[in-house]
Formats: C-alpha cells, structure tokens, sequence
C-alpha cells in the first residue's frame, strides 16, 4: 500500500480529517513552520477539501488570500507536498526569487512546463531549505499583508 493510499484509507471521502488530526499523520516541525508563515504573512486559513483529482485524489489542505491561491499542501507522511503556480506575470520576479533557492528547486522550476495556467510546482518539504524555497516562491505568487 502506498503512503498516499495510506492516507486516503485512513480518510476516506466520507470522513473530512481536522487539522490537528493532519497534523499528527504529518508530524513535521517544518508543516507547523509552513502553516505559522502562511498565517501571519498571509492571514491566510487552511481549508480542508477533497479532491478527486486523478493524480492526487484525497484530502488535502489549500491557502488563499483574497480571492487568489496561494497554494495547496498535500499530506504526507512524515512532510507535505506544496504546490505552488507561478504565472506569466510573476516569471520575472520567480526567476530571480529561484536564484536563492536550492538546485533542488531551480532544477524543479526548468523541468516544469509553463501552460495557460502557470508552472504547477510540486515541492516536498522534507527539510528546512526546500520550506524557504516556498516561502521565497510564496512571497512571488502573492504580495504579502502590509502590518500595521
């Protein structure tokens, strides 16, 4: 059985996981670190929802600020998968957020078609660098809250 197949028998459709609930399949510093920055750059609030999704069906957790995507966190256990979508009018800025980045992401970034609808980017945080790799890319897809 496969860890994604683990998690969709743990959670089936009918049985909507709580945070706490995906927090302890996780059991990851760095998702709690993921979901600190998302809250306090973004204000942003997880969202738990199904997704029927052929390539990755199950429960999974999205961000959004105002009416736009941030990104959607697939669990995993032991880390989350994130992905982000960079379109057209943040390439630019991506591209030069990517230079900070690891080779690990920027070789993510080349390998990853642009469509219509971005550059889908999948990205395991599975230790501390590839976290400030989506927050770099994060802060590229979506302007953070000004604090007053």
């Amino acid at each position: 059985m496969t860890e994604m197949a683990e998690w969709s028998v743990q959670f089936p459709q009918t049985l909507q996981p709580g945070i706490d609930e995906i927090d302890a399949y996780v059991e990851n510093p760095l998702w709690k670190e993921l979901q600190a920055f998302l809250q306090d750059t973004y204000g942003a609030k997880p969202a738990i929802q199904y997704s029927r999704c052929g390539l990755e069906p199950g429960w999974n957790v999205k961000y959004r600020k105002g009416g736009r995507a941030l990104c959607t966190v697939y669990i995993r256990s032991g880390y989350v998968t994130v992905m982000i979508s960079i379109g057209e009018r943040e390439e630019q800025e991506a591209q030069a957020a990517l230079l900070t980045c690891t080779a690990d992401t920027r070789a993510l970034y080349q390998r990853t078609s642009a469509s219509k609808m971005g550059r889908w980017l999948m990205l395991d945080v599975t230790r501390p660098e590839m976290l400030e790799d989506v927050k770099a890319l994060l802060l590229v897809r979506v302007r953070p809250v000004k604090k007053a």
